[in-house]
């Protein structure tokens, strides 16, 4: 008979559920006469039949009737605090697994379970030792390594974790959760190669797991290797039709292919499966404001922002969209929602600045450029827009201190210097001015034909023709 034939013979022998609640009123009904210890070994097989089923009060209630009579019975113990882990009831799982080592202190399955109890009540180093402890009874537990790589992955050690899941692996070439754990932590490592190998070899073992060839994809994502990755999304979802996360990433590397009517319908499709996910939601807006669907663009930016009122950069979007579209006063209360919502934002300060400048609110946008500059104070762009603002605004000696900021920080910008030259020029301080006017004709000398035309009254004047000479 193959193996095959006796799994087959194990399902079909597999009590059902009415016969294993008959099994366990029959157990109560021997705990009401008395014959607990009598009828111990059905009990205990009653047992392992409510752990598998998920019938933990059950399978607790029959466990404390055993060890009421036999309370030096380890295993007893044992199913007792695997039944409470299983309840979520650690502390109490913690004290049954104690009693249990009492009795058999080198037993591995109670440790390893012990391990569970501990890591769920923030014991980390308990839960090492207990897990040591069985790798010095059993050297070549493959569960102790893949537990001990596990705690070790939740406090972010992924270094450590990777040792730990490759010795599992050794012990078990076939572990196959122990492989996507280590092509996990390989991930998020950035041993993106590494990670690559392992996943490949989970799904040797596992060749129908949506997730495994869905991160297999996000890895190809994160090398840039678009291509690679769409034909793992396309697996995964062959294998399950509704992974929305994946027909999501599946979007993005299409995206980044500059594939948009592909990324759009795979996006959507994300969208009807987890209409929820204002990610979604977001991403489809950008795939629609790419291909200039701007007021389609602007409904998915809406609905991401109904269902994060704090996402700052749906609100932004949505601001540029409606900037756009010529709501210019719609995009202006998104971008200062968003600044409200990340204060440092330059992208939104900007977005700000400009259009109050569009708006002609010029007053208001000095003061935004000038926020600008408290956080980012060598920006040279918004140095040069707060030079030309302050001069629109008659700040000439403001905007000459602006203009002198740009020279500092670009010292070859010939517009800078022009800027300058303007703004003495109309401080009357014709000497500084035509010192700014000459490093701009050296530094670009079409700026002379700028200026001949900004400035046509001078054209003619001997100063020019002189300043022009000299240039020659």
């Amino acid at each position: 008979m193959s193996y095959f034939e006796d799994f087959d013979d194990d399902i079909r022998n597999y009590p059902d559920e009415s016969e294993i609640n008959s099994r366990i009123e029959t157990c109560k009904e021997f705990v009401e006469e008395g014959t607990t210890l009598i009828h111990i070994d059905y009990i205990e097989e009653t047992v392992h039949y409510c752990l598998d089923s998920d019938k933990a009060v059950d399978g607790l209630f029959l466990c404390n009737a055993v060890t009421l009579v036999a309370p030096y019975n380890s295993e007893f113990w044992q199913y007792t605090g695997i039944l409470y882990n299983n309840s979520f009831k650690f502390y109490e799982a913690y004290v049954a697994f104690l009693k249990s080592l009492t009795l058999n202190p080198n037993d591995v399955e109670t440790l390893l379970n012990k391990s569970i109890a501990e890591d769920n009540l923030g014991m980390f180093d308990d839960a090492v030792e207990s897990l040591e402890k069985v790798l010095q009874i059993d050297p070549n537990s493959e569960e102790a390594y893949f537990s001990l790589g596990v705690l070790f992955q939740r406090m972010d050690n992924y270094s450590e974790a990777i040792e730990y899941f490759i010795s599992a692996t050794q012990c078990d070439e076939h572990y196959s959760e122990a492989w996507y754990e280590l092509g996990y932590c390989y991930e998020n490592n950035s041993q993106f190669n590494e990670a690559l190998a392992a996943y490949n070899k989970f799904l040797e073992i596992e060749p129908y797991s949506s997730t495994g060839w869905y991160n297999l994809g996000i890895v190809h994502i994160r090398k840039e290797e678009f291509q690679k990755a769409i034909n793992c999304f396309e697996l995964s979802i062959a294998v399950k039709d509704n992974f929305s996360s994946a027909w999501f990433n599946l979007g993005v590397a299409y995206a980044n292919l500059d594939l948009m009517p592909k990324s759009l319908e795979a996006l959507k499709r994300a969208s009807e499966l987890d209409p929820e996910d204002e990610a979604i939601w977001y991403t489809l807006g950008q795939a629609y404001e790419d291909l200039e669907k701007i007021p389609l663009a602007i409904k998915c930016y809406t609905k991401a922002v109904k269902l994060d009122p704090d996402y700052f950069e749906a609100f932004l979007s949505r601001g540029y969209c409606y900037d756009v579209s010529g709501k210019l006063h719609s995009a202006l209360r998104d971008f200062n929602r968003a600044i409200r919502l990340t204060e440092n934002s330059i992208d939104a300060w900007v977005a700000k600045a400009d259009l109050e400048y569009s708006l002609g609110e010029l007053s208001k946008s000095i003061k935004s450029y000038r926020k600008i500059l408290d956080i980012e104070k060598d920006n040279f762009e918004i140095w040069y827009k707060l030079a030309e603002t302050l001069i629109e605004t008659g700040n000439w000696i403001e905007g000459k201190d602006a203009y002198n900021e740009c020279i500092r920080l670009k010292p070859k910008d010939a517009n800078s210097y022009y800027g300058n030259a303007k703004v003495n020029f109309l401080l009357s301080q014709t000497k500084e001015a035509i010192e700014y006017l000459k490093s701009a004709f050296q530094l670009d000398p079409k700026i002379k034909e700028d200026f001949a035309k900004e400035y046509p009254e001078v054209k003619s004047s001997k100063l020019f023709l002189k300043l022009i000479e000299e240039q020659k």
